[in-house]
């Protein structure tokens, strides 16, 4: 594929996507529907109050429309005298659009549900679980029926094969990691920024491996996220949503699966992997600090806690950082991620 393409693409969705905000911003301040900062939250961040959610549509629609363009002009500039080679790297790309999508439509209705009630509880961790575990199982389905039938745990230096079990237990890692993407989103411009830097690796590793449809959606979204940072940048003019972070999600795990490489999926989503550790370990160093506080005392709620507030970020941000300082230091670390998992995947291809 044309080098020229895939700038191209990058370049289109930046551009859509930093105009689409001169519409979408008025609309969604006319319609009210604006964030609820919640209580527990970091006390700075009560001058969010209203700030216009589901901006994500700004990047959402950049990478549908920029990659559908590209593999347009791909197709029409570019002859593959293997037509089932083109034709299966198309339904992966629609594959793709699709699984994030139907991650998008479930984000949509917890903000639907946000805006209305006006609080920031939606749907529910249930009801968000079953969603996600049907559209998984259907993602899985339509990788077999494109041809990834293995059921190997790719590690580069080595790989295993745990058969059946595949399955299930990458609808889990899937369901964690597009759920991470979510809990990075707490900063402003912090999750579009990561975004940027994990999607930039796994256009080069989609490159790499002859990917070469993906790899167009992979730096719509990147050029998409940055066209979002427009507007997102603290002070944030609008916040990316649900519909945007479960997109974003969905995206990073459907590109990352076609690539059947599990270690670089772990590498380039280190930072999102990590945010949504600290909250587990959060949890559970709480719940059993509280347990052990109520047999000694009989007090309830007495807990402990590792970080001063979970994400991580979050911690950050109580230790003194400004958001910009976090968005660095945090895209940094995923760059460094990034770039490691790219060599690793030249070295091993």
């Amino acid at each position: 594929m044309p080098f020229i393409i895939r700038i191209g693409v990058s370049v289109f969705a930046f551009i859509i996507a930093a105009l689409t905000g001169f519409a979408l911003i008025p609309y969604l301040k006319k319609i009210h529907f604006g964030q609820t900062i919640l209580e527990i939250g970091p006390a700075w961040h009560k001058d969010k109050q209203g700030t216009p959610i589901m901006g994500g549509f700004m990047f959402i629609i950049a990478s549908l429309v920029s990659s559908a363009v590209g593999y347009t002009v791909y197709r029409l500039t570019y002859f593959d005298a293997e037509g089932s080679v083109a034709l299966n790297g198309m339904l992966k790309l629609i594959a793709c659009m699709f699984f994030s999508l139907l991650f998008s439509a479930i984000g949509f209705a917890d903000d639907y549900i946000k805006a209305v009630k006006k609080q920031n509880l939606g749907l529910n961790a249930k009801q968000k679980m079953i969603f996600q575990f049907i559209i998984c199982v259907a993602f899985l389905a339509a990788l077999y029926f494109l041809g990834d039938t293995s059921t190997e745990i790719n590690l580069m230096f080595c790989s295993f094969d745990i058969g059946v079990f595949y399955y299930p237990f990458m609808i889990l890692v899937m369901i964690y990691i597009s759920n991470a993407v979510n809990l990075t989103d707490g900063v402003d411009g912090l999750c579009a920024s990561v975004t940027v830097v994990s999607m930039l690796a796994l256009t080069t590793v989609c490159m790499i491996i002859s990917e070469y449809e993906v790899s167009l959606f992979a730096i719509a979204l990147a050029g998409g996220c940055l066209g979002f940072l427009v507007w997102n940048l603290h002070p944030a003019k609008c916040f990316m949503g649900d519909t945007g972070s479960m997109f974003l999600g969905g995206a990073f795990v459907a590109v990352s699966m076609i690539t059947h490489n599990h270690l670089l999926m772990v590498l380039i989503g280190i930072v999102y992997i990590l945010e949504a550790l600290s909250v587990v370990i959060q949890v559970s160093y709480f719940k059993a600090t509280a347990r052990i506080h109520y047999k000694k005392t009989g007090e309830k709620g007495k807990g402990k806690r590792i970080f001063k507030m979970s994400p991580i970020h979050h911690h950050f941000e109580m230790c003194g950082y400004s958001e910009y300082k976090i968005v660095i230091l945090f895209s940094s670390a995923a760059l460094l991620a990034g770039a490691a998992a790219v060599v690793l995947s030249y070295v091993f291809e």
